[in-house]
């Protein structure tokens, strides 16, 4: 499979099952959970499956001296992200803080421009425009009560976290590893974040029937071991940016188990809004692929300024006789 064609599908498959982490941690909030616990469990069952990935793979948990601290820094932006975006759940209905979570693909380019000279291209301007014009029409409050504050700074905190994380990866100290083997680093470090603010805070709320078990091993195998996995590999092989953007897929599935699940009605705006964000996605899909033909395209219309006829032309100045 191409490369491009590999890393399109791994970050679609990044996005949606990302987009799964409501439909497991809700039962679990229900429960009496808390965002701490409930990562907590997550990291750490993730850990396990990633570990027998790596070894059915042949690989070795071996770790280079410089590699220690990236990883350790990758493994503190993605928890904090995690716990800043699982927080946020309790401040607001989850499908839209699934959907502001989607202002870091404009963080990415915004890092990647300003910080490592990636050129900004129209046709990326262009697919950033229309997932966050998608994104907008699915926005809506309910019964038109205004957000809240403190859920939304915790949202803009969880991407400008994740921004930094999808950065960070594809730097030349990570980009060199095997996808799993950075996975499982980063959760084994993101996971002593959890550990240290479950022993400050003294209390670790233990899931108590196979129900809420089920709930965590599905927290993460899909949203974390699929998704992350896959999001590592979609970045080393089509970049930042376009895994970002990509990243847009997230709210579609929030969408979908909203609408499948838990009863919610599918608006005309709904629609209209995934047509924008599938649209969007499609375009970065295609990237070059349609560049040329939009080329050959305007060259079938020439311009419509009327070439200067000679008459109309300056008089030239006689070139002068050399001496």
């Amino acid at each position: 499979m191409n490369t491009k064609v590999k890393g399109y599908l791994l970050g679609a498959i990044a996005a949606a099952t990302y987009g799964m982490n409501p439909l497991f941690a809700l039962p679990l909030y229900r429960a009496g959970m808390d965002p701490d616990s409930v990562l907590f469990f997550r990291y750490l069952t993730a850990l396990p499956v990633l570990a027998v990935m790596i070894k059915a793979r042949g690989r070795s948990f071996k770790l280079r001296r410089r590699e220690v601290l990236p990883l350790a820094v990758m493994g503190v932006f993605m928890a904090l992200s995690s716990l800043t975006l699982f927080a946020a759940y309790n401040y607001m209905a989850v499908g839209i803080a699934s959907t502001l979570l989607f202002i870091y693909p404009i963080i990415v380019a915004l890092i990647m421009t300003l910080f490592f000279k990636e050129k900004l291209t129209m046709m990326t301007m262009l697919c950033i425009l229309l997932a966050l014009g998608g994104i907008g029409l699915l926005y809506r409050g309910e019964d038109g009560a205004t957000l809240s504050l403190t859920g939304v700074v915790l949202v803009v905190a969880a991407s400008f976290l994740y921004a930094a994380y999808i950065v960070g990866v594809n730097r030349p100290w990570l980009s060199g590893m095997p996808t799993l083997q950075v996975t499982f680093y980063v959760l084994l470090f993101g996971l002593s974040v959890f550990i240290v603010r479950t022993l400050l805070a003294g209390s670790l709320k233990v899931p108590d029937t196979w129900y809420l078990w089920g709930n965590v091993l599905a927290l993460a195998i899909f949203p974390t071991c699929i998704s992350f996995v896959c999001t590592t590999q979609a970045i080393h092989c089509i970049g930042s940016t376009p895994t970002a953007i990509l990243g847009a897929l997230e709210p579609l599935t929030a969408i979908f188990f909203g609408v499948v699940v838990f009863g919610e009605q599918l608006t005309p705006r709904i629609v209209c809004g995934m047509v924008m964000i599938i649209l969007a996605v499609t375009l970065i899909i295609a990237g070059g692929s349609i560049t040329k033909p939009l080329v050959r395209f305007r060259k079938m219309f020439p311009s419509l300024r009327r070439k200067a006829s000679p008459a109309s032309m300056p008089p030239q100045t006689p070139p002068k006789e050399g001496l």
